[in-house]
């Protein structure tokens, strides 16, 4: 379907000289066309590196708002071209700041029961037919920023310097943000003072934000291990080295990673999400291969967590009396390791005190690192040379909160956020903290 012109008509009506008034005033006026921009979005999904069409809907909204725009921007670690969109906006000297959105949603079956729920398919990489859904809010995101494009455009006698406006892809799969570094980003675009996004929360009210100063987020990648043996028949388990005891006996042991080689103070996450081998029940397979999710605050910890995997899984074939020639093989995926999300202090300290004048104090909450991932804090460079802050939007009915009954999380096939408080308050927190940094 094509959503460039579907939804380009709703948001291109309204001139935007016309909202040259206070934030929320813009925002308001906005929001009916938003809405419905945010309701085509969310029909239209499109997987990780195939934004083709959500990223010409987005570089048509910044182009509409007055941006200088650039897409197709971004290069895999394959070689492969990425969807990334940069909008800028030069207003004078000053500082510049990079606001991002992601793009990109999921591969799960939508079961909402909205009457705008999507129902597209398409074929991931492996050639399979899957359901795509935006379960993780990035149609959420990219509304949102396409408010604030207006409200800062609209607003430029307030503010001095430049605004650039990201649309990242293929943040599910922690590839996005080093792809459009990779193509030069910062050379062709200019590298920015300070970097800004925000992230829906399903588990704060709609209305409020959170924020979290230093780690915010984990940083995470993806391990594949392959468990290798000598296979044989089923019947005579003696004459083999059975892969899936062995892999049985690692997925125990490496529970042990976190409860007892990581100490406590050191948040710290191994999870085996996939487990593969054999092809049928009277045949020992040669390997089983396992997916494993690897999560932490601290890049000490990270390193210990893999050199733990990898001792065990060898001490683990040493034991079963493995053939040197058939050692485990531990993978630790290079373009999967997603980067610690941190929010520098002093500016954090700066974005809080604005979203506390924007919003008023009850609706600002503190929040704890969590050890969900983004590749966001990539923006910032090794090091965290340039300052990020990325704060949580409340997406949450506030009656749903209080009646105590269990919330979907995000990626939950029936994640549905209450979508008008939430681009409200998104819009005006970025806007106010955007035109207060660029002073």
């Amino acid at each position: 379907m094509k959503i460039a012109w579907l939804i380009a008509g709703c948001l291109t009506a309204t001139p935007v000289a016309v909202w040259a008034q206070d934030v929320p005033s813009l925002v308001t006026k906005q929001l009916p066309e938003l809405l419905t921009a945010y309701q085509q979005l969310h029909r239209t999904p499109e997987l990780s590196h195939y934004e083709a069409k959500t990223s010409t809907w987005l570089a048509d909204q910044f182009r509409a708002a007055g941006y200088t725009v650039s897409d197709h921007i971004g290069k895999y670690a394959d070689g492969s071209p990425a969807y990334g969109v940069v909008g800028i906006l030069k207003n004078g000297p000053g500082p510049t700041l990079l606001i991002r959105t992601d793009m990109d949603a999921l591969p799960v079956e939508e079961k909402t029961g909205l009457s705008y729920a999507s129902t597209v398919k398409m074929k991931n990489a492996a050639g399979q037919e899957v359901s795509v859904m935006h379960a993780c809010g990035h149609d959420l995101h990219m509304t949102n920023i396409v408010g604030v494009a207006r409200v800062m455009a609209a607003e430029k006698a307030k503010w001095h310097g430049t605004l650039m406006l990201v649309g990242q892809p293929s943040e599910e799969v922690g590839e996005g943000a080093t792809a459009m570094l990779s193509d030069n980003f910062y050379e062709r675009f200019g590298r920015p003072d300070f970097a800004l996004a925000l992230h829906d929360n399903a588990g704060l009210a709609a209305g409020k934000v959170g924020i979290t100063s230093g780690p915010a987020m984990a940083g995470a990648t993806t391990v594949f291990v392959t468990i290798r043996g000598v296979g044989g028949h089923g019947a005579m388990p003696a004459s083999t080295k059975d892969p899936i005891v062995m892999a049985a006996q690692f997925i125990l042991a490496i529970q042990t990673i976190v409860s007892r080689q990581t100490l406590p103070t050191n948040p710290a996450v191994v999870t085996v999400g996939m487990i593969n081998g054999g092809t049928q029940a009277n045949i020992i397979p040669d390997e089983v291969k396992l997916g494993l999710s690897v999560r932490f605050l601290d890049e000490k910890v990270k390193k210990n967590i893999l050199d733990d995997i990898q001792r065990t899984a060898d001490g683990i074939a040493l034991v079963a009396g493995v053939p040197a020639d058939r050692k485990p093989v531990v993978d630790v995926v290079q373009s999967r390791l997603t980067s610690i999300t941190y929010n520098n202090p002093d500016l954090t300290r700066k974005v809080r005190a604005l979203l506390l004048t924007a919003l008023g104090s009850d609706n600002v909450v503190d929040l704890d690192p969590v050890m969900v991932s983004e590749d966001f804090g990539r923006f910032g460079l090794e090091g965290h040379q340039i300052p990020t802050v990325l704060f949580w939007l409340g997406a949450v009915d506030p009656a749903k909160i209080a009646s105590g009954v269990p919330l979907p999380s995000l990626h939950s096939s029936v994640f549905a956020p209450d979508v008008e408080p939430a681009l409200r308050t998104g819009i005006i927190a970025m806007s106010d903290t955007a035109i207060s940094l660029l002073q």
